[in-house]
């Protein structure tokens, strides 16, 4: 999934910049690719392992 995930997200941060590069661009072009851009940073940092993610280790004093 991982795989997938960053291609697609190149592909959408390389077209919101190509639709910023226009003398008038679309606004609701520029409002969807931002959208599918921070869902698909949300779907990749749900896929990375948090730092502390042993269950074993506490930090109670």
């Amino acid at each position: 999934m991982k795989k997938l995930l960053i291609p697609v997200l190149l592909i959408a941060a390389a077209f919101l910049l190509y639709e910023q590069s226009k003398e008038t661009p679309n606004v609701y072009l520029t409002a969807l690719s931002i959208v599918v851009f921070m869902f698909l940073l949300f779907k990749l940092n749900a896929r990375i392992p948090h730092k502390n993610s042993n269950p074993n280790e506490s930090d109670d004093v």
